[in-house]
């Protein structure tokens, strides 16, 4: 009797040892560039309000898209306690955009990390099919420090133009995928330039290796799609951003997170008070910013 006692409470400590519970996030934070700037969109403006998001919703793990080398250098000043892998897809060095997968230093370990391009010759940067750019996967393998789970972690950019590279390139993501060790646990997050309606989509929700975590969530999120344009008056029921996972997590939660901020209009403006403020109240007219042209999208998971 006593002999199985102990083994009952060893079985219980390990299945508290490996069920852990953490925040995953995609998020297309959108290049530098100068167009952006003119229109008031500029990194500058932007970034602080990014990693201000990011750190206030609690993000552990999170895939990045088009951020280039100096802007992911801001991010990581910005956020003390996150670092970052990934390669930029124009060299494999630091030129062009990443698909860096940025991640909490206190709470993983990473084991291994790799790159591979959405091309026939993943080894390369190269534009794949019918590609108008180069596009990048970027991959590790993590440990959670606190219960010791390993998972994979891929975060990709879908090419914008090519039909025929976007459902290539979920073919080519199933391929690395199942090169994997078996039963070990994966997430897949990025702009797919593709809502959940596209064949690319389709190919990878009905794999049997991963799932939207969308549709696996217990509470739902979702006031608008995943794509702005940096207007803040727009909306979509297309989810172009998407974290995919294999049957080993359990998703709490699953939102699309609107956070918008003000920016000073170039015009003077009065300050404005009415008669249903209260009277110590002012306010004055600021223009609506989006801190990127994409919402990200966040989910908190369990583990099975």
């Amino acid at each position: 009797m006593r002999h199985f006692f102990l083994t009952f409470l060893l079985c219980i400590c390990a299945l508290t040892l490996h069920a852990t519970t953490f925040t995953i996030a995609t998020y297309n934070i959108r290049n530098a560039n100068q167009g952006d700037s003119l229109a008031g969109n500029g990194w500058g403006q932007r970034y602080p309000y990014i990693a201000q998001l990011i750190q206030f919703h609690g993000f552990d793990i999170f895939g990045t898209q088009e951020g280039k080398y100096p802007q992911l250098q801001d991010l990581k000043k910005a956020m003390p306690g996150y670092d970052y892998i990934g390669i930029g897809r124009d060299d494999g060095k630091q030129a062009g955009e990443y698909s860096a997968i940025f991640y909490r230093v206190d709470r993983f370990e990473v084991l291994e990390h790799g790159d591979f391009w959405l091309s026939p010759e993943t080894d390369h940067p190269n534009k794949g099919w019918d590609a108008a750019l180069p596009r990048i996967c970027t991959w590790g393998k993590f440990k959670d420090k606190e219960s010791g789970f390993e998972f994979l972690y891929f975060n990709l950019h879908m090419d914008h133009i090519g039909v025929q590279a976007r459902a290539e390139s979920a073919k080519l993501i199933l391929r690395k995928v199942k090169e994997q060790p078996a039963h070990i646990p994966v997430v897949l997050s990025g702009d797919f330039n593709v809502d959940q309606f596209s064949e690319s989509y389709e190919l990878l929700n009905t794999s049997g290796v991963m799932k939207d975590a969308y549709e696996l969530a217990e509470l739902k999120y979702a006031p608008n799609g995943t794509f702005n344009a940096f207007y803040p008056d727009r909306k979509t029921e297309q989810r172009i951003d998407h974290i995919f996972l294999s049957d080993d997590f359990k998703v709490l939660k699953y939102g699309i997170l609107t956070d918008s901020y003000r920016s000073p209009k170039k015009q003077e403006v009065t300050s404005e008070q009415n008669a249903n403020f209260p009277k110590e109240t002012r306010m004055k007219q600021f223009d609506a910013r989006m801190p990127s042209d994409h919402f990200p999208v966040m989910i908190v998971v369990s583990t099975k």
